[in-house]
């Protein structure tokens, strides 16, 4: 009996793409040919894994199902199926608003499509997946939901309080991907600092962190999505003290300025944030620091943006990203604050705070010239084998390229580069 076909496409972050993960190993024990190609599916069931944190990301989805929807109505597929963040914020309206689609699942309720189909749900295999990331790294997802209540996300409101897995779950999960391959693992959450408060009754990334690092085979792990108030600073002598943790923090700050931090309700002030990174800086030698800033949230005047400015400038951060504040239903922002800054305002911030960030990337990235560093080859591409170091995460750090003439590297190999290049964010090397 031919296998019937079905694509996955994800949208959105990388805790999504553990979900379809999952349910690509459960698809494949039910023995369906399952792919993950949003460019070229081919199959007669579509399953769409959608993102709903803010407008652009609802636009991507909106706009992938809309693209299927018209799919199946010109008989170039048989089941729609669309699950994830935003069907978990809009299931009935999209229900009434897009008929083409079979069914909507939330962002918890996905095993229910296994239902639908006529095939069971294996407890089983609930720690194994599908790697949709290239064999050597791995997405760890630790926990569910978030229990802050910063004034613009929507987060808590999709995924729910805080939830954290078990510790020996997540280690058994870690020792299995080993096993298949896995050498770097990227540790995610919605907020990593939480871990183990609502299980254990008092922060335990620091103790899951240590247990991880000691496992057989695990080379780099790597810490995303941290936030700054009462961060467990034990973790900084794990960093300092393992090897193989990746002297990197991904820790959104948002913002500086002592009056947006209020209104964004983020428990957290000024001093503190400064307080933070030198404690980082002095306890981690040679951390790298990713964070992500936002601009144009209610309430933000000329004075509060050039603090920011002023903040990006004096922090140089190693890596960072910036957006622009979008009105979210539901949210504190949207109940209490009116949305009074042009969208024009907002770019403009924006555009100049990514500007000072660009010149400040060039000048660390030129800083790296002539040191050696380990570096993860990833895949060859053109003329080059790309790779990264520890303080590169997938998809949006800086990647090292190494000139493929006269070399004959192996993908997921770690190899001694010097760097002999750099442009605005990229490195250039060559082999030690």
């Amino acid at each position: 009996m031919k296998k019937k076909t079905i694509d996955i496409i994800t949208l959105g972050c990388s805790k999504n793409l553990v979900d379809s993960e999952h349910l690509l190993r459960q698809l494949e024990e039910a023995g369906y040919h399952v792919t993950h190609d949003a460019e070229h599916p081919h199959g007669e069931i579509a399953v769409i894994n959608t993102c709903g944190f803010i407008g652009d990301a609802k636009e991507e989805s909106i706009n992938m199902i809309l693209e299927f929807a018209q799919a199946k109505e010109e008989g170039m597929l048989e089941k729609l199926y669309v699950m994830g963040c935003l069907s978990e914020r809009y299931l009935k309206e999209l229900a009434i608003e897009i008929p083409q689609v079979d069914k909507f699942y939330g962002k918890f309720n996905w095993k229910e499509l296994l239902d639908d189909l006529g095939k069971a749900y294996h407890e089983e295999l609930h720690n194994e997946r599908v790697l949709t990331t290239p064999g050597h790294y791995a997405y760890l997802k630790i926990s569910e939901g978030c229990d802050r209540k910063c004034s613009y996300c929507a987060i808590p409101i999709i995924t729910g309080r805080h939830i954290s897995r078990p510790m020996e779950e997540i280690l058994e999960e870690v020792k299995y991907l080993v096993g298949r391959g896995v050498k770097e693992f990227q540790v995610i959450a919605q907020e990593l600092t939480y871990y183990g408060v609502d299980l254990y009754q008092k922060q335990m990334l620091p103790e899951l962190i240590e247990r991880i690092a000691d496992i057989p085979g695990v080379e780099w792990i790597r810490l995303h999505y941290a936030y700054p108030a009462h961060f467990p600073t034990e973790l900084f002598r794990v960093m300092r003290e393992r090897p193989n943790v990746c002297r990197y923090m991904d820790i959104a700050l948002q913002h500086i300025s002592d009056n947006m931090l209020l209104k964004m309700r983020r428990n957290v002030t000024k001093e503190q944030t400064y307080q933070l990174i030198e404690d980082f800086r002095r306890e981690v030698p040679g951390i790298h620091l990713r964070t992500t800033l936002m601009v144009g949230h209610p309430g933000e005047t000329e004075a509060d943006f050039e603090e920011l400015k002023e903040f990006v400038r004096k922090v140089r951060f190693d890596r960072m990203g910036a957006f622009a504040y979008s009105e979210e239903e539901g949210t504190y922002a949207a109940a209490h604050y009116e949305d009074n800054i042009p969208p024009e305002v907002k770019q403009a911030r924006l555009d100049e705070l990514m500007e000072i960030q660009r010149g400040i990337s060039a000048e660390l990235s030129a800083a790296k010239i002539g040191q050696r560093m380990k570096v993860i080859i990833d895949r060859l591409e053109g003329d080059y084998y790309v790779g990264r170091t520890e303080f590169d995460s997938p998809e949006v750090d800086p990647e090292v390229l190494i000139e493929k003439q006269g070399a004959n590297l192996t993908i997921g190999q770690f190899y001694d580069v010097e760097i002999v290049d750099s442009d605005d964010f990229d490195l250039f090397g060559r082999l030690v």
